[in-house]
């Protein structure tokens, strides 16, 4: 417990939010920061972006897991990387799976999270929750990967090269592969063999020339966190991407200067991905002085919200 925030700390009433027609989306959460609860934790968070992208000195982490591209998010992260606000990405394979997929103009559906699984699989559709995909999708993906690896330099590349190949062969400007391969920004998977991208590396290897250091990302991305003036992370879930983000100030003497975390899971079981970004302070990740807050609820429901606000913002500068 917090004694310095204890029950005598009567300083600060409860604003009810006031919602009028015609509101922007600033604007309403504006009147979020007046309450308690998630809406606080929401406006305390764009608060917290807003400095953190303002800032010309802070390098800006974006940590991206979740099955976050098929809900339809990836539009969201290729515009911030195209408008400067990401330097550094590290996500999942399966988020640069079906950013590709959709890149190939290979869709994903609006189905239902009742569905007959079983009659699914008969009919040769995959289920994300509520997101369906026909199984011929990643026919049509391997081929164009197969296709990419064949073309790729014989020579040791990091996993971060082979996502700029793949990037570079692609024709969607939704696609956050293809708008960080325009702009020069890093894409950091550390778990691509857990993906079909992966997957698909380890048949081509099978009977051809490919040979990827999964290690070898690890000092270019060491060199970035050493030479940040100031950094600054955005999390959306847990998992490997979290983590990777977090960890690379252990050995570096600075640590992480502003944290957003956007999540639905619990602290109490332990794991990385629920644990807080208090408990990252305790390892020296996040830092004694840092602008932090976790917002627990879907990220697809306060990613877009907390972007939009602090768009408005940032034109109003």
């Amino acid at each position: 417990m917090d004694f310095e925030a204890s029950a005598r700390d009567l300083t600060t009433p409860v604003k009810g939010a006031k919602i009028v027609p015609n509101m922007s989306v600033d604007e309403l959460v504006r009147e979020y920061a007046g309450c308690a609860f998630g809406a606080g934790r929401l406006a305390e968070a764009v608060d917290i972006y807003y400095e953190m992208l303002a800032s010309e000195k802070t390098t800006k982490f974006f940590g991206l897991a979740g099955a976050m591209t098929p809900a339809g998010m990836r539009g969201i992260i290729a515009d911030l990387i195209r408008d400067g606000h990401i330097d550094v990405l590290v996500t999942t394979g399966a988020n640069m799976v079906h950013d590709t997929v959709e890149a190939l103009g290979l869709h994903h559906y609006k189905g239902s999270d009742c569905a007959n699984d079983i009659q699914l699989r008969h009919e040769c559709i995959d289920r994300i929750y509520d997101v369906y995909l026909p199984d011929q999708h990643f026919t049509d993906l391997e081929e164009f990967l197969q296709s990419v690896y064949a073309g790729l330099p014989q020579e040791k590349l990091s996993i971060r090269q082979v996502l700029t190949e793949i990037g570079k062969n692609l024709d969607d400007d939704s696609s956050i592969l293809k708008t960080a391969a325009e702009m020069g920004v890093p894409v950091y998977c550390p778990a691509l063999q857990d993906s079909v991208i992966g997957l698909q590396a380890w048949l081509y290897k099978e009977g051809n020339l490919l040979h990827v250091d999964a290690f070898a990302d690890m000092h270019e991305f060491m060199e970035i966190c050493y030479e940040a003036e100031s950094a600054g992370a955005m999390l959306l879930g847990g998992g490997v991407p979290k983590n990777y983000i977090l960890q690379s100030m252990l050995v570096t003497p600075k640590s992480f200067d502003y944290a957003i975390q956007l999540t639905m899971d619990r602290p109490e079981t332990g794991g990385l991905s629920g644990a807080t970004l208090d408990e990252a302070q305790s390892w020296g990740k996040v830092g004694e002085d840092a602008k932090s807050v976790t917002v627990y609820a879907d990220a697809t429901i306060t990613l877009p919200l907390i972007v939009s606000a602090v768009r408005t913002r940032l034109s109003k500068r």
